[in-house]
């Protein structure tokens, strides 16, 4: 069995592609194992679908499921229009949060976002005002001074607390730097495209940032938000690092 390795401004995912639907949660802390197995954020499924390219299976490191990740949009639309599952540069394929767009234009890819949904405006905590919204999966946004102002310990207590990824953003001039301490993960990521957009919706909502915008996650990659025609995009490169025979001992249930 072939797998490839992904990865997209710091997020890094395992990616294949079958016609077999199971439960892939054990497989996932296998592969994502960064000892022990290939070592990534997350795990991405390519199914059949009769009216998209496909539909994909998201498996966070620790197993669980997500309904939505920004960057492995961008990388699983590269995927696949490598192999042909998705032509003419575009990819149109099925999520947990509905169905997603991809553009590739080389190594860049930019995917039309789901509509986000401000959930709450009026959490206090630690000293600070939080947001919590959904951008495919939840997340609580706060701004800062300070980048360097992101204790981990508070992202740990408000993770468990909401049951929500959490982000810190700093703006200077038209420009935006993110944090962010993900869920299924459960520690800081280089970079986190679902939370860069709950970042940018709630300082567009605030009137503190243009409809177009440069951002850069802790990876210091430079990636792109924007609004327009109602629209909400990302975009950014993507790289393919890899592809690997698995040679690991996995059971063929699993697989």
């Amino acid at each position: 069995m072939y797998v490839e390795k992904y990865n997209a401004s710091g997020n890094d995912f395992v990616i294949f592609h079958t016609d077999k639907r199971k439960n892939r949660q054990d497989l996932a802390k296998i592969l994502c194992d960064r000892h022990e197995g290939v070592g990534a954020d997350g795990l991405v499924v390519l199914l059949p679908h009769k009216d998209y390219d496909f539909e994909w299976e998201f498996y966070n490191s620790d197993g669980s499921i997500a309904s939505m990740c920004g960057n492995a949009t961008r990388a699983v639309a590269h995927y696949a229009i490598d192999k042909g599952i998705s032509v003419n540069g575009k990819a149109h394929f099925l999520t947990g949060a509905g169905e997603i767009s991809v553009v590739v234009n080389g190594v860049y890819a930019n995917t039309t976002m789901p509509n986000p949904r401000i959930i709450r405006e009026d959490i206090e905590e630690f000293g600070k005002n939080w947001w919590l919204i959904d951008t495919g999966v939840p997340h609580l946004v706060t701004q800062v001074e300070k980048i360097e102002d992101f204790d981990l310990e508070i992202a740990r207590e408000l993770r468990e607390k909401y049951n929500a990824n959490v982000n810190v953003y700093f703006l200077n001039e038209d420009c935006m730097r993110v944090r962010t301490y993900e869920r299924g993960v459960e520690d800081e990521t280089l970079a986190c495209g679902t939370g860069i957009m709950a970042c940018y919706v709630r300082a567009l909502r605030l009137d503190t940032i243009s409809e177009q915008s440069k951002v850069f996650p802790k990876s210091g990659e430079e990636l792109y938000v924007e609004y327009s025609e109602q629209k909400y995009k990302f975009g950014g490169k993507v790289s393919k690092v890899f592809k690997a025979e698995l040679t690991l001992d996995i059971p063929t249930f699993m697989l």
